[in-house]
Protein backbone atom coordinates (compact mmCIF):
# COMPACT_ATOMS: atom_id res chain seq x y z
CA UNK A 1 0.00 0.00 0.00
CA UNK A 2 1.23 3.21 -1.09
CA UNK A 3 1.18 6.12 2.00
CA UNK A 4 -0.86 9.12 1.78
CA UNK A 5 1.41 11.89 -0.16
CA UNK A 6 3.79 9.31 -1.92
CA UNK A 7 3.15 10.72 -5.47
CA UNK A 8 3.82 14.73 -4.09
CA UNK A 9 6.78 15.61 -6.02
CA UNK A 10 9.45 15.98 -3.23
CA UNK A 11 7.89 13.99 -1.06
CA UNK A 12 10.11 10.57 -1.44
CA UNK A 13 8.85 7.30 0.44
CA UNK A 14 8.36 3.57 -0.25
CA UNK A 15 5.63 0.77 0.52
CA UNK A 16 7.49 -0.61 3.89
CA UNK A 17 7.09 -1.82 7.24
CA UNK A 18 7.07 -0.06 10.58
CA UNK A 19 10.41 0.72 12.23
CA UNK A 20 10.55 0.46 15.60
CA UNK A 21 11.65 3.83 16.82
CA UNK A 22 8.63 4.97 18.33
CA UNK A 23 7.96 1.58 20.16
CA UNK A 24 11.80 1.98 21.71
CA UNK A 25 11.04 5.44 22.64
CA UNK A 26 7.57 4.60 24.12
CA UNK A 27 9.47 2.31 26.25
CA UNK A 28 12.37 4.27 27.66
CA UNK A 29 10.03 6.33 28.54
CA UNK A 30 7.93 4.05 30.50
CA UNK A 31 10.83 2.47 32.09
CA UNK A 32 12.18 5.69 33.33
CA UNK A 33 8.43 6.48 34.56
CA UNK A 34 8.77 3.01 36.65
CA UNK A 35 12.23 4.23 38.11
CA UNK A 36 11.27 7.39 39.09
CA UNK A 37 7.72 6.00 40.36
CA UNK A 38 9.61 3.71 42.50
CA UNK A 39 12.65 5.51 43.56
CA UNK A 40 11.29 5.90 47.40
CA UNK A 41 11.46 1.87 47.93
CA UNK A 42 13.67 0.69 45.13
CA UNK A 43 16.92 3.14 45.97
CA UNK A 44 17.75 4.10 49.64
CA UNK A 45 17.96 7.68 49.25
CA UNK A 46 16.66 8.33 52.74
CA UNK A 47 19.02 5.67 54.19
CA UNK A 48 21.68 6.71 56.61
CA UNK A 49 25.16 6.79 54.66
CA UNK A 50 27.91 6.38 56.71
CA UNK A 51 30.95 7.98 55.72
CA UNK A 52 33.49 5.71 53.96
CA UNK A 53 36.41 7.22 54.92
CA UNK A 54 35.77 8.50 58.39
CA UNK A 55 39.62 8.65 59.48
CA UNK A 56 40.57 11.27 56.74
CA UNK A 57 37.28 13.02 56.80
CA UNK A 58 38.14 13.98 61.00
CA UNK A 59 41.24 15.14 59.43
CA UNK A 60 39.81 17.64 56.63
CA UNK A 61 37.60 18.84 58.99
CA UNK A 62 40.58 19.95 61.21
CA UNK A 63 42.39 21.26 58.69
CA UNK A 64 44.04 24.36 58.18
CA UNK A 65 45.65 25.32 54.88
CA UNK A 66 48.95 28.11 54.81
CA UNK A 67 48.16 31.70 53.54
CA UNK A 68 50.51 31.28 50.97
CA UNK A 69 48.97 27.81 49.58
CA UNK A 70 45.98 29.38 49.64
CA UNK A 71 47.39 32.44 47.60
CA UNK A 72 48.93 30.42 44.87
CA UNK A 73 45.85 27.33 45.03
CA UNK A 74 43.97 31.12 43.95
CA UNK A 75 46.07 32.76 41.18
CA UNK A 76 44.80 32.48 37.64
CA UNK A 77 46.85 30.56 35.10
CA UNK A 78 49.61 32.99 33.69
CA UNK A 79 50.06 32.58 29.74
CA UNK A 80 50.85 29.32 28.23
CA UNK A 81 51.61 30.76 25.04
CA UNK A 82 48.69 30.33 23.22
CA UNK A 83 45.68 32.14 22.30
CA UNK A 84 42.12 31.61 20.65
CA UNK A 85 42.73 32.07 16.96
CA UNK A 86 40.79 34.82 15.17
CA UNK A 87 39.77 34.47 11.50
CA UNK A 88 41.43 37.08 9.10
CA UNK A 89 39.53 40.18 8.56
CA UNK A 90 38.75 38.93 4.89
CA UNK A 91 35.10 39.55 2.76
CA UNK A 92 34.15 36.15 1.49
CA UNK A 93 30.41 35.22 0.38
CA UNK A 94 28.31 32.39 0.23
CA UNK A 95 28.13 30.26 -2.92
CA UNK A 96 25.24 31.19 -5.00
CA UNK A 97 23.18 28.48 -5.05
CA UNK A 98 23.02 25.67 -1.95
CA UNK A 99 22.55 22.25 -2.64
CA UNK A 100 19.65 21.70 -0.40
CA UNK A 101 18.83 22.12 3.25
CA UNK A 102 20.34 19.73 6.30
CA UNK A 103 17.88 18.26 9.00
CA UNK A 104 19.74 16.39 11.42
CA UNK A 105 18.00 15.32 15.15
CA UNK A 106 20.23 15.13 17.76
CA UNK A 107 19.64 13.19 20.84
CA UNK A 108 22.05 12.97 24.23
CA UNK A 109 21.80 15.25 26.85
CA UNK A 110 23.16 19.52 26.13
CA UNK A 111 26.46 18.89 25.71
CA UNK A 112 26.40 16.30 23.49
CA UNK A 113 23.81 17.99 21.53
CA UNK A 114 26.36 20.88 21.87
CA UNK A 115 29.05 19.21 20.04
CA UNK A 116 26.48 17.74 17.54
CA UNK A 117 25.56 20.73 16.50
CA UNK A 118 28.96 22.00 15.73
CA UNK A 119 29.15 19.12 13.64
CA UNK A 120 26.18 20.14 11.81
CA UNK A 121 27.53 23.03 11.00
CA UNK A 122 30.40 22.12 9.64
CA UNK A 123 28.65 18.86 7.62
CA UNK A 124 26.63 21.62 5.88
CA UNK A 125 29.68 23.32 4.97
CA UNK A 126 31.51 20.80 3.37
CA UNK A 127 28.14 19.88 0.99
CA UNK A 128 27.45 23.78 0.51
CA UNK A 129 23.89 23.32 2.05
CA UNK A 130 21.22 25.35 3.80
CA UNK A 131 21.72 24.13 7.53
CA UNK A 132 17.98 24.06 9.16
CA UNK A 133 18.17 25.00 13.01
CA UNK A 134 19.06 21.57 14.35
CA UNK A 135 15.99 19.50 16.15
CA UNK A 136 16.86 18.28 20.21
CA UNK A 137 15.37 15.08 20.38
CA UNK A 138 13.29 14.28 23.77
CA UNK A 139 15.58 12.93 26.87
CA UNK A 140 13.74 9.86 27.23
CA UNK A 141 15.15 10.33 31.15
CA UNK A 142 15.10 13.75 31.79
CA UNK A 143 12.06 13.79 29.79
CA UNK A 144 12.75 17.85 29.15
CA UNK A 145 11.36 19.35 25.31
CA UNK A 146 13.81 22.66 25.03
CA UNK A 147 14.08 23.17 21.91
CA UNK A 148 17.14 25.15 20.23
CA UNK A 149 15.66 28.35 20.37
CA UNK A 150 14.51 27.76 23.92
CA UNK A 151 18.41 27.49 25.08
CA UNK A 152 20.74 29.04 22.85
CA UNK A 153 19.97 32.58 21.26
CA UNK A 154 19.13 31.73 17.52
CA UNK A 155 19.78 35.09 16.46
CA UNK A 156 23.48 35.34 17.64
CA UNK A 157 24.05 31.88 16.38
CA UNK A 158 23.22 32.82 12.87
CA UNK A 159 24.68 36.30 12.55
CA UNK A 160 27.90 35.08 13.94
CA UNK A 161 27.83 32.32 10.98
CA UNK A 162 26.48 34.27 8.18
CA UNK A 163 29.23 34.64 6.32
CA UNK A 164 30.12 30.79 6.32
CA UNK A 165 26.82 28.98 5.81
CA UNK A 166 23.20 29.68 5.23
CA UNK A 167 21.06 28.65 7.97
CA UNK A 168 17.32 28.71 8.42
CA UNK A 169 14.77 28.28 11.75
CA UNK A 170 12.38 26.06 9.49
CA UNK A 171 11.65 24.86 6.12
CA UNK A 172 9.69 26.00 3.52
CA UNK A 173 5.93 25.13 3.03
CA UNK A 174 7.83 22.67 0.00
CA UNK A 175 9.30 20.85 2.55
CA UNK A 176 7.09 21.18 5.66
CA UNK A 177 6.39 17.32 5.38
CA UNK A 178 10.28 16.66 6.69
CA UNK A 179 9.40 16.20 9.87
CA UNK A 180 10.66 13.84 13.09
CA UNK A 181 6.81 11.75 13.28
CA UNK A 182 7.86 11.43 9.54
CA UNK A 183 11.02 9.85 9.50
CA UNK A 184 9.91 7.61 12.87
CA UNK A 185 7.26 5.82 11.09
CA UNK A 186 8.75 4.46 8.20
CA UNK A 187 11.90 4.18 6.03
CA UNK A 188 12.29 6.96 3.70
CA UNK A 189 14.56 8.23 0.78
CA UNK A 190 16.02 11.47 2.65
CA UNK A 191 17.24 9.96 5.54
CA UNK A 192 20.32 9.56 6.34
CA UNK A 193 20.56 6.77 9.23
CA UNK A 194 23.95 4.88 8.17
CA UNK A 195 26.30 7.47 8.99
CA UNK A 196 29.26 5.74 10.85
CA UNK A 197 31.13 7.39 13.49
CA UNK A 198 33.42 9.87 13.27
CA UNK A 199 32.63 9.82 9.38
CA UNK A 200 35.25 11.36 6.76
CA UNK A 201 34.05 14.74 4.99
CA UNK A 202 34.40 12.10 1.57
CA UNK A 203 31.83 9.96 3.51
CA UNK A 204 29.14 12.98 3.54
CA UNK A 205 29.98 13.50 -0.53
CA UNK A 206 29.56 10.06 -1.54
CA UNK A 207 25.98 9.78 0.55
CA UNK A 208 24.61 12.50 1.14
CA UNK A 209 25.29 14.89 -1.20
CA UNK A 210 23.82 12.66 -3.70
CA UNK A 211 20.30 12.63 -1.27
CA UNK A 212 20.89 16.53 -1.34
CA UNK A 213 21.11 16.61 -5.17
CA UNK A 214 18.08 14.46 -5.61
CA UNK A 215 15.47 15.44 -3.41
CA UNK A 216 16.46 19.13 -2.10
CA UNK A 217 16.59 17.76 1.82
CA UNK A 218 18.55 15.32 3.65
CA UNK A 219 17.72 14.49 7.22
CA UNK A 220 20.53 12.69 9.22
CA UNK A 221 19.44 10.55 12.06
CA UNK A 222 21.18 9.52 14.55
CA UNK A 223 23.81 12.52 14.13
CA UNK A 224 26.19 12.12 17.51
CA UNK A 225 29.21 11.64 17.00
CA UNK A 226 29.06 11.37 13.14
CA UNK A 227 32.11 13.57 11.92
CA UNK A 228 35.65 12.81 11.91
CA UNK A 229 38.16 14.85 14.35
CA UNK A 230 40.90 14.04 12.02
CA UNK A 231 41.62 14.83 8.62
CA UNK A 232 39.54 17.20 7.65
CA UNK A 233 40.40 20.91 6.01
CA UNK A 234 41.70 23.59 8.68
CA UNK A 235 39.20 25.99 7.59
CA UNK A 236 36.23 23.49 8.55
CA UNK A 237 38.26 22.64 12.14
CA UNK A 238 38.46 26.69 12.08
CA UNK A 239 34.24 26.52 11.68
CA UNK A 240 33.55 24.00 14.56
CA UNK A 241 35.84 26.14 17.13
CA UNK A 242 33.76 29.32 15.87
CA UNK A 243 30.61 27.63 16.75
CA UNK A 244 31.78 26.21 20.07
CA UNK A 245 33.24 29.13 21.29
CA UNK A 246 31.37 32.30 19.45
CA UNK A 247 28.24 31.23 17.69
CA UNK A 248 26.58 28.98 20.84
CA UNK A 249 25.35 31.35 23.46
CA UNK A 250 22.60 30.83 25.55
CA UNK A 251 19.47 32.84 25.58
CA UNK A 252 19.43 36.26 27.21
CA UNK A 253 17.29 34.96 30.45
CA UNK A 254 19.55 32.13 30.96
CA UNK A 255 22.89 34.40 30.95
CA UNK A 256 21.05 37.30 33.47
CA UNK A 257 20.48 34.70 35.76
CA UNK A 258 23.66 33.36 35.83
CA UNK A 259 25.21 36.78 35.90
CA UNK A 260 22.75 37.08 38.92
CA UNK A 261 23.97 33.57 40.94
CA UNK A 262 27.67 34.50 40.16
CA UNK A 263 27.10 38.19 41.68
CA UNK A 264 25.66 36.20 45.12
CA UNK A 265 28.64 34.20 44.93
CA UNK A 266 31.13 36.96 44.72
CA UNK A 267 29.05 39.17 47.09
CA UNK A 268 27.18 36.78 49.32
CA UNK A 269 25.93 39.45 51.56
CA UNK A 270 21.68 39.07 51.76
CA UNK A 271 19.93 35.64 51.04
CA UNK A 272 18.00 34.49 47.55
CA UNK A 273 14.78 35.22 49.32
CA UNK A 274 16.02 39.18 49.51
CA UNK A 275 17.14 39.25 46.02
CA UNK A 276 14.79 41.00 43.41
CA UNK A 277 14.26 40.14 39.99
CA UNK A 278 16.12 43.30 38.34
CA UNK A 279 19.31 41.18 38.11
CA UNK A 280 21.35 43.64 35.85
CA UNK A 281 21.26 46.50 39.02
CA UNK A 282 21.65 44.13 41.39
CA UNK A 283 24.89 43.06 39.66
CA UNK A 284 26.06 46.27 39.15
CA UNK A 285 25.00 47.58 43.34
CA UNK A 286 26.91 44.24 43.90
CA UNK A 287 30.16 44.97 41.90
CA UNK A 288 29.81 48.57 42.99
CA UNK A 289 30.29 47.74 47.08
CA UNK A 290 32.97 45.81 47.39
CA UNK A 291 35.98 43.57 45.90
CA UNK A 292 34.61 40.59 44.50
CA UNK A 293 35.62 37.09 46.47
CA UNK A 294 36.14 34.08 44.19
CA UNK A 295 34.57 30.87 44.33
CA UNK A 296 34.93 27.13 42.90
CA UNK A 297 32.41 25.40 40.72
CA UNK A 298 31.87 21.57 41.42
CA UNK A 299 30.32 19.59 38.87
CA UNK A 300 29.35 16.32 40.96
CA UNK A 301 28.39 13.68 38.04
CA UNK A 302 26.74 11.30 40.80
CA UNK A 303 23.03 10.44 39.64
CA UNK A 304 21.66 7.26 39.10
CA UNK A 305 22.49 6.36 35.53
CA UNK A 306 26.22 6.80 36.75
CA UNK A 307 26.38 5.06 40.11
CA UNK A 308 24.47 1.77 37.97
CA UNK A 309 26.84 1.92 35.17
CA UNK A 310 29.98 2.28 36.78
CA UNK A 311 29.05 -1.05 38.68
CA UNK A 312 31.04 0.27 41.65
CA UNK A 313 30.66 -0.07 45.33
CA UNK A 314 29.43 2.97 47.04
CA UNK A 315 28.93 1.99 51.03
CA UNK A 316 25.59 1.48 50.81
CA UNK A 317 25.12 -1.96 52.10
CA UNK A 318 23.18 -4.52 50.07
CA UNK A 319 19.85 -2.81 49.60
CA UNK A 320 21.98 -0.03 47.58
CA UNK A 321 23.90 -3.16 45.54
CA UNK A 322 20.15 -4.62 44.93
CA UNK A 323 19.16 -1.19 44.09
CA UNK A 324 21.85 -0.25 41.66
CA UNK A 325 21.30 -3.82 39.98
CA UNK A 326 17.69 -3.75 39.42
CA UNK A 327 18.58 -0.96 37.78
CA UNK A 328 21.04 -1.84 35.55
CA UNK A 329 19.02 -4.71 34.21
CA UNK A 330 15.93 -2.59 33.69
CA UNK A 331 17.89 0.15 31.49
CA UNK A 332 20.83 -1.86 30.18
CA UNK A 333 19.22 -5.50 30.57
CA UNK A 334 22.09 -5.93 32.75
CA UNK A 335 24.67 -5.63 29.85
CA UNK A 336 27.25 -3.47 31.23
CA UNK A 337 30.86 -3.91 31.10
CA UNK A 338 32.07 -2.90 34.13
CA UNK A 339 30.16 -5.63 35.70
CA UNK A 340 33.02 -8.38 35.09
CA UNK A 341 35.23 -6.28 37.56
CA UNK A 342 35.44 -6.36 41.33
CA UNK A 343 35.24 -3.16 43.04
CA UNK A 344 39.14 -2.85 44.13
CA UNK A 345 39.78 -3.42 40.19
CA UNK A 346 37.16 -0.84 38.97
CA UNK A 347 39.05 1.79 41.94
CA UNK A 348 42.38 1.56 41.01
CA UNK A 349 42.07 1.16 37.00
CA UNK A 350 40.14 5.10 37.95
CA UNK A 351 36.51 3.71 36.48
CA UNK A 352 34.91 4.55 39.54
CA UNK A 353 32.95 8.25 39.86
CA UNK A 354 33.81 9.83 42.82
CA UNK A 355 31.14 10.16 45.74
CA UNK A 356 30.06 13.38 47.51
CA UNK A 357 32.70 12.45 50.46
CA UNK A 358 35.67 11.73 47.97
CA UNK A 359 35.22 14.72 45.50
CA UNK A 360 35.19 16.67 49.12
CA UNK A 361 39.25 15.41 50.62
CA UNK A 362 40.49 15.91 47.18
CA UNK A 363 39.55 19.75 47.34
CA UNK A 364 40.39 19.22 50.54
CA UNK A 365 43.77 18.15 50.17
CA UNK A 366 44.43 20.27 47.47
CA UNK A 367 44.29 22.80 49.99
CA UNK A 368 40.56 24.46 49.84
CA UNK A 369 39.46 25.44 53.54
CA UNK A 370 36.14 25.73 55.04
CA UNK A 371 35.53 28.56 54.02
CA UNK A 372 35.94 28.38 50.24
CA UNK A 373 32.66 29.04 48.25
CA UNK A 374 31.98 26.28 46.14
CA UNK A 375 28.64 25.77 43.60
CA UNK A 376 27.45 22.49 43.65
CA UNK A 377 26.55 22.27 39.57
CA UNK A 378 24.25 19.08 39.59
CA UNK A 379 21.06 17.57 38.53
CA UNK A 380 20.25 15.03 41.30
CA UNK A 381 22.62 13.79 43.24
CA UNK A 382 22.10 9.80 43.94
CA UNK A 383 21.75 9.36 47.98
CA UNK A 384 20.63 12.94 48.43
CA UNK A 385 21.25 14.99 51.09
CA UNK A 386 22.51 12.17 52.96
CA UNK A 387 25.29 11.60 50.66
CA UNK A 388 26.13 15.14 50.25
CA UNK A 389 26.29 15.91 54.24
CA UNK A 390 30.07 15.18 54.11
CA UNK A 391 30.94 17.54 51.39
CA UNK A 392 28.61 20.07 53.45
CA UNK A 393 30.44 19.61 56.65
CA UNK A 394 33.95 19.90 54.65
CA UNK A 395 32.98 23.00 52.67
CA UNK A 396 29.72 24.61 54.81
CA UNK A 397 29.29 27.91 52.63
CA UNK A 398 28.69 25.46 49.54
CA UNK A 399 25.68 26.81 47.25
CA UNK A 400 23.20 25.43 44.97
CA UNK A 401 20.52 26.86 42.07
CA UNK A 402 17.97 26.32 45.07
CA UNK A 403 20.02 28.29 47.71
CA UNK A 404 20.88 31.16 45.21
CA UNK A 405 18.31 31.35 43.27
CA UNK A 406 14.56 33.08 44.51
CA UNK A 407 11.51 31.06 44.27
CA UNK A 408 10.18 33.19 40.78
CA UNK A 409 13.83 32.76 39.36
CA UNK A 410 13.90 28.97 39.73
CA UNK A 411 9.87 28.83 38.22
CA UNK A 412 11.60 29.85 34.89
CA UNK A 413 13.88 26.60 34.27
CA UNK A 414 11.80 24.02 36.56
CA UNK A 415 11.58 20.75 35.19
CA UNK A 416 13.73 21.99 32.32
CA UNK A 417 16.92 19.96 32.72
CA UNK A 418 18.68 21.49 29.56
CA UNK A 419 18.01 24.92 30.72
CA UNK A 420 19.39 23.90 34.42
CA UNK A 421 22.56 22.32 32.70
CA UNK A 422 22.65 25.36 30.69
CA UNK A 423 22.88 27.73 33.96
CA UNK A 424 25.18 25.08 35.56
CA UNK A 425 27.55 25.95 32.54
CA UNK A 426 27.11 29.64 32.40
CA UNK A 427 28.21 30.06 35.94
CA UNK A 428 30.95 26.76 35.66
CA UNK A 429 32.42 29.33 32.47
CA UNK A 430 32.44 31.87 34.66
CA UNK A 431 33.80 30.52 37.71
CA UNK A 432 37.46 31.34 39.04
CA UNK A 433 38.28 27.31 39.58
CA UNK A 434 36.44 24.60 37.90
CA UNK A 435 36.53 20.81 39.09
CA UNK A 436 34.57 17.82 37.77
CA UNK A 437 33.85 14.13 40.17
CA UNK A 438 34.20 12.24 37.02
CA UNK A 439 34.58 12.71 33.31
CA UNK A 440 31.86 13.58 31.49
CA UNK A 441 30.38 15.33 28.64
CA UNK A 442 30.26 18.38 30.56
CA UNK A 443 33.46 18.13 32.03
CA UNK A 444 35.07 17.39 28.83
CA UNK A 445 32.65 20.37 27.41
CA UNK A 446 33.87 22.93 30.23
CA UNK A 447 37.21 21.54 30.08
CA UNK A 448 37.65 22.55 26.38
CA UNK A 449 36.25 26.07 26.87
CA UNK A 450 38.07 27.03 29.73
CA UNK A 451 41.15 25.78 28.02
CA UNK A 452 39.88 27.96 25.18
CA UNK A 453 40.03 30.92 27.42
CA UNK A 454 43.33 29.56 29.77
CA UNK A 455 41.17 29.64 32.99
CA UNK A 456 42.30 26.77 36.19
CA UNK A 457 40.61 24.07 35.54
CA UNK A 458 41.35 20.83 38.11
CA UNK A 459 40.92 17.04 36.51
CA UNK A 460 41.08 14.59 38.69
CA UNK A 461 43.52 11.94 38.75
CA UNK A 462 40.78 9.00 38.63
CA UNK A 463 43.25 5.94 39.32
CA UNK A 464 45.56 7.84 41.63
CA UNK A 465 41.90 8.82 43.59
CA UNK A 466 40.55 5.35 43.34
CA UNK A 467 44.28 3.89 45.08
CA UNK A 468 44.40 5.98 47.55
CA UNK A 469 40.83 5.63 48.75
CA UNK A 470 41.47 1.69 48.82
CA UNK A 471 44.00 2.36 51.47
CA UNK A 472 41.65 2.09 54.42
CA UNK A 473 45.57 2.78 56.23
CA UNK A 474 46.80 6.00 55.27
CA UNK A 475 47.13 8.77 57.47
CA UNK A 476 45.49 12.66 56.36
CA UNK A 477 49.78 14.11 56.01
CA UNK A 478 50.43 10.78 53.49
CA UNK A 479 47.03 11.27 51.73
CA UNK A 480 47.12 15.18 51.22
CA UNK A 481 51.28 15.26 49.85
CA UNK A 482 49.98 11.93 47.38
CA UNK A 483 47.08 14.55 46.23
CA UNK A 484 49.05 17.75 45.55
CA UNK A 485 51.70 15.58 43.98
CA UNK A 486 49.61 14.07 41.33
CA UNK A 487 47.87 17.23 40.69
CA UNK A 488 50.66 19.53 40.34
CA UNK A 489 49.97 19.30 36.09
CA UNK A 490 46.42 18.74 36.03
CA UNK A 491 45.17 22.34 36.80
CA UNK A 492 44.69 23.87 33.51
CA UNK A 493 48.28 23.38 31.55
CA UNK A 494 47.41 23.12 28.13
CA UNK A 495 47.29 19.88 26.35
CA UNK A 496 47.54 19.72 22.53
CA UNK A 497 44.87 17.40 20.87
CA UNK A 498 45.85 14.08 19.79
CA UNK A 499 44.73 12.01 16.91
CA UNK A 500 40.78 10.67 17.58
CA UNK A 501 40.93 13.36 20.67
CA UNK A 502 37.60 15.39 20.71
CA UNK A 503 38.24 19.30 19.42
CA UNK A 504 36.06 20.05 21.85
CA UNK A 505 38.09 18.84 25.16
CA UNK A 506 41.34 20.20 23.39
CA UNK A 507 40.85 22.93 21.36
CA UNK A 508 44.99 23.36 20.61
CA UNK A 509 46.37 23.17 18.00
CA UNK A 510 43.28 23.61 16.01
CA UNK A 511 41.40 26.56 17.68
CA UNK A 512 43.91 28.24 19.04
CA UNK A 513 47.49 29.49 17.77
CA UNK A 514 50.79 30.01 19.53
CA UNK A 515 51.18 33.75 20.77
Amino acid sequence: MIEPGCLNKGHPCRPTTLVTLPLLFFTLVFFSSFINASSSSVYPELNPIKPRHSRLLRSAVQRETPASQLSELWSPLESQGWKPYVEPNKPTALPEKSEGYIQVFLDGGLNQQRMGICDAVAVAKILNATLVIPYLELNPVWRDSSSFMDIFDVDHFIDVLKDDISIVKELPGEYSWSTREYYGLAIRETRIKAAPVHASAHWYLENVLPVLQSYGIAAISPFSHRLSFDNLPMDIQHLRCKVNFEALTFVPHIRTLGDALISRLRYPDGSAGEMGSNYLQEVTRAGASKSAGKFVVLHLRFDKDMAAHSACDFGGGKAEKLALAKYRQVIWQGRVLNSQFTDEELRSQGRCPMTPEEVGLLLAALGFDNSTRLYLASHKVYGGEARISTLRELFPLMEDKKSLASSDQRAQIKGKASLLAALDYYVGLHSDIFISASPGNMHNALVGHRTYLNLKTIRPNMALMGQLFLNKSIEWSEFEDAVVEGHQNRQGQLRLRKPKQSIYTYPAPDCMCQA
